[in-house]
């Protein structure tokens, strides 16, 4: 077959836009397919979080967040009457080394996205291209094309990725059931360019109205969005007009005279995810894998990590680097996290979803004394990733790691930009580097693995202490970093830095095969 891939990727929203990079970027052959001819123009996701924003870093977009985003410090929940119920926020960045919650409008992130994927000469993308039939054969799939033209034809990939979204055709094809929670609400969701700039404070915030719970937030720079839940015994069709919107936006003086209304659409927010997210060459990515309410801003944030996690695995299998059950520890790592976040969008909608005026008294009370304090609540650490590539009995293990500024020479900037990406040795002690024997230093340059002394005042500027800070309050002397900046491992000293590359190589050797450093296991 003449048309042949790495990976073909079915869907080209951000979650497919960035696994095509993280693929693309090390030089795979990767084929686009969207059945869709046109980008879709209105917005959708509005916030991504500091790891999310790292991995933007990744796909070159660094450069380009500060004007796409809005940075949201705070985010608040007030009842009826105005009284805090809770403030989440904090100040400065997260340990991404990016703002925490970061505002914006999907159309001009994809936009950005396909300037970067357009500029890696192995990734191909069609469009009006619709993936109709999926079949294994061993090594590989065919996967059958129809164009909106009429054309069909077949290509063939070592990996098929699902990243079709809800109604994922590749999900149709795996034979799996679904978990779900069977907490879903209706929610009219208005998205509004103001005709003039104008101060909102909070920035983001939900108002626990039980006449009415509703959400305020920014939907990128001069955007706002209002989100009106469905009241019960409410007719759809009279929620979703376009005369509606106008009338629940009337309390916020946004009228036809001052603002424009660029969407309105009612969506069922739900809670779910796939019991089965690989078969074989057969891969789930983004809403094909899981949804969720939208209360911790994380469905697109999920579908992001979803591919940040396959992205090296893929490629480590894709060279022969590590065996293919690796894919298997892709939903291992994945479920536990997901799960976690979806749990918390659920616990964070029971607070808002209540239409019912005496479990909203009763809610009011128990918040409002428990939020007199005024201090803010810090926002949610990214749960750790389930069991996969780490080791075991380590507590580190799974977390995500820092990112902050550092110089080197005359550069200096986010970590990534300066050392680099991929496996990381990292020390606040020494250079790891000269605590490896020739064969862990083998093993590790076989990975494209990088080594860094991180001091203040040292050849790795630590700018403002933040590594000395991390690296002490976790006991660590060294930590070997995954590709997408979770903990593989960590010991207390430097010298430890050669176990913890032994321990990488058993858990990606191939039986039977030559593996990383040179020799076969068995």
């Amino acid at each position: 077959m003449d048309e042949t891939y790495d990976v073909a990727i079915v869907g080209y929203g951000p979650v497919g836009q960035v696994l095509s990079i993280l693929l693309g970027q090390h030089g795979w052959r990767v084929g686009v397919f969207e059945k869709q001819p046109l980008p879709y123009p209105l917005p959708r996701a509005a916030h991504f979080d500091h790891e999310v924003a790292r991995i933007l870093q990744a796909c070159g977009l660094g450069a380009d967040l500060p004007r796409l985003t809005e940075p949201a410090d705070i985010y608040e929940w007030t009842n009826a009457s105005g009284q805090t119920l809770l403030r989440i926020g904090t100040a400065g960045d997260g340990l991404s080394g990016w703002p925490e919650a970061n505002m914006f409008s999907q159309p001009a992130l994809e936009d950005a996205l396909d300037r970067q994927v357009r500029r890696l000469r192995s990734v191909r993308v069609e469009r009006a291209c619709e993936v109709v039939a999926l079949r294994q054969n061993g090594h590989d799939v065919d996967v059958d094309l129809a164009r909106l033209d009429g054309g069909r034809r077949t290509v063939r990939a070592r990996y098929v990725v699902g990243c079709d979204g809800a109604n994922s055709f590749v999900r149709s094809t795996l034979d799996t059931s679904t978990t779900d929670l069977g907490f879903f609400f209706d929610w009219l969701i208005v998205d509004v360019i103001p005709h003039e700039q104008r101060v909102w404070h909070p920035i983001n915030a939900q108002i626990c109205d039980p006449a009415r719970p509703t959400t305020v937030i920014s939907a990128g720079p001069g955007r706002r969005r209002w989100e009106f839940m469905k009241l019960p015994g409410e007719d759809i069709e009279e929620l979703n007009c376009e005369e509606t919107a106008w009338r629940l936006l009337e309390p916020w003086d946004v009228r036809p005279s001052n603002a424009t209304l660029e969407r309105h659409a009612v969506y069922r927010f739900q809670a779910r995810w796939v019991d089965r997210w690989r078969n074989g060459r057969l891969l789930l990515a983004g809403d094909a894998a899981h949804q969720m309410p939208p209360f911790a801003g994380q469905g697109m944030c999920s579908g992001m990590r979803d591919a940040a996690n396959l992205a090296w695995k893929l490629s480590l299998v894709l060279s022969d680097r590590a065996c293919d059950d690796l894919l298997d520890t892709y939903q291992s790592e994945r479920v536990p996290q997901v799960r976690q976040v979806i749990d918390l969008s659920i616990e964070l909608g029971k607070i808002i979803c209540v239409a019912d005026r005496a479990q909203a008294a009763a809610r009011d009370e128990v918040m409002t004394a428990a939020a007199a304090s005024g201090d803010l609540t810090p926002p949610m650490p990214s749960p750790a990733i389930g069991p996969g590539v780490g080791m075991e009995d380590d507590a580190l293990a799974g977390e995500l790691f820092l990112q902050a500024p550092v110089r080197r020479h005359e550069a200096s900037g986010l970590f990534d930009d300066v050392i680099g990406r991929g496996f990381t040795l990292v020390s606040t002690q020494d250079d790891p580097a000269r605590h490896l024997d020739a064969e862990s230093a083998a093993c590790f340059e076989a990975l494209g693995g990088i080594c860094a002394h991180v001091a203040r005042g040292g050849a790795i500027d630590d700018v403002d202490g933040r590594y000395e800070r991390w690296f002490a309050a976790n006991g660590a002397g060294v930590v070997l970093v995954r590709p997408d900046f979770h903990v593989f491992g960590s010991a207390a000293s430097v010298g430890d830095a050669p176990r913890l590359i032994a321990a990488l190589r058993e858990r990606l050797s191939k039986p039977a095969a030559k593996a990383i450093g040179g020799q076969v296991s068995t």
